[in-house]
C-alpha cells in the first residue's frame, strides 16, 4: 500500500499495551511519516497526541520512564481521585510541567486528528477534535481513555463521556466514512486474537442514570470481536495494512512491569521502522 492523501491512520487503544503504538509512532516520526488523517481511541489517543504534536519519545517517557518514577497506577488513585490512574499527574503535571506538550504544533495539525469517546447518554461513539482550546483538548483525550468502572465520567461541553473503546475500539469504519478508503491500522493485539470474555448484562444500579451506556457495556466483547473480524476481511482485501504485535501480548491493560513495557515498545519501534523502510527507503537519511 502506498501512503497518499487518501490514506488514514487508525490507532487502537488497550491501556498500557499502547506502549506498542508509541514505539510504532516514534519510528514514523524518525522517518518523517505523517498521515493526512488520524483517528485514535483511548491509549491510542494519548499516543496520537504526541504524534500530532511531532514530539518523538514523549509518549514513551510518560508510559515507561515516568511510570517507574511516579507509580501513577494503583488503587490509591481510585480512592483519592476516582480513577485507577493518577489523572492530576497525567493530564496536568505531565503536559504542563514535566514533559511539556507542544500545543502550538498540535493545533497546527489537529484538524485532521479525531479522538473517539463514548457518549454516556446515547451509548454511541463521538469523534472529536480540538484546534484552539488547550483544556478542552486534554479533556477529550482524558474522556477517550477513561476506562469504565475504574474512572470517573468526564464531561466535555457538558456531555458525559467515557472510553471510546467501549463502542469503537478500532475506528476503521470512521476513517473510511471520512474519505480514507485505505488505512494503516496500529493494533495492540496479535493476529488471530479474540476476546474470550463473556458479555453480561450490566445491573441497573451500575451507571443507573445512563441506560444506553449499560447496553453498550453489555455488548462490549461481541462488538470488539466483530471489529476484529472486520479488520481481517479488510486486510485480506488489501484495504488495510495492520501493524500489530507478532506474538501474544503479555502486557496487561494496567501493566506496571517496566521490563515488559520496554520490550513491547521496542517491538513496536522495530515494526514501525520496518514499515517505513519498505515504503520510504531514503527517508530519514
Amino acid at each position: 500500500m502506498q501512503i497518499d492523501s487518501n490514506t488514514g491512520l487508525v490507532l487502537e487503544g488497550g491501556g498500557m499495551r499502547g506502549v506498542f503504538t508509541s514505539g510504532v509512532l516514534d519510528a514514523f516520526m524518525k522517518y518523517g511519516l505523517y498521515f493526512p488523517y488520524v483517528v485514535a481511541v483511548s491509549a491510542g489517543a494519548c499516543n496520537g497526541m504526541s504524534y500530532i504534536s511531532r514530539q518523538p519519545r514523549r509518549a514513551r517517557i510518560s508510559n515507561i520512564d515516568y511510570l517507574a518514577r511516579y507509580d501513577y497506577i494503583g488503587l490509591r488513585h481510585l480512592v483519592t481521585q476516582g480513577c485507577i490512574f493518577d489523572q492530576k499527574l497525567l493530564y496536568d503535571k505531565f503536559p504542563n510541567e514535566f514533559i511539556p506538550f507542544d500545543f502550538d504544533t498540535f493545533f497546527r495539525y489537529s484538524d485532521h486528528f479525531e479522538m473517539v469517546t463514548t457518549n454516556c447518554l446515547t451509548g454511541r461513539a463521538m469523534y472529536l477534535h480540538e484546534s484552539h482550546d488547550r483544556q478542552k483538548a486534554l479533556d477529550i483525550v482524558r474522556a477517550s481513555s477513561s476506562l469504565p468502572y475504574v474512572s470517573k465520567i468526564v464531561r466535555v461541553d457538558g456531555i458525559p463521556m467515557l472510553d471510546g473503546g467501549i463502542v469503537d475500539s478500532i475506528p476503521v469504519l470512521r476513517a473510511m466514512e471520512t474519505g480514507h478508503p485505505k488505512n494503516v491500522l496500529v493494533l495492540t493485539r496479535n493476529r488471530g486474537y479474540r476476546s474470550e470474555g463473556r458479555d453480561i448484562r450490566v445491573p441497573h444500579f451500575v451507571y443507573k442514570n445512563y441506560p444506553r451506556l449499560r447496553v453498550a457495556l453489555s455488548r462490549r466483547v461481541r462488538a470488539y470481536n466483530d471489529q476484529l473480524d472486520l479488520v481481517d476481511r479488510l486486510e485480506r482485501s488489501g484495504q488495510v495494512v495492520c501493524i500489530r504485535p507478532e506474538r501474544p501480548v503479555e502486557v496487561g491493560r494496567i501493566e506496571k512491569d517496566v521490563a515488559k513495557l520496554e520490550a513491547l515498545y521496542e517491538e513496536g519501534y522495530a515494526l514501525g521502522e520496518a514499515f517505513c523502510g519498505e515504503r520510504m527507503p531514503r527517508a530519514g537519511g
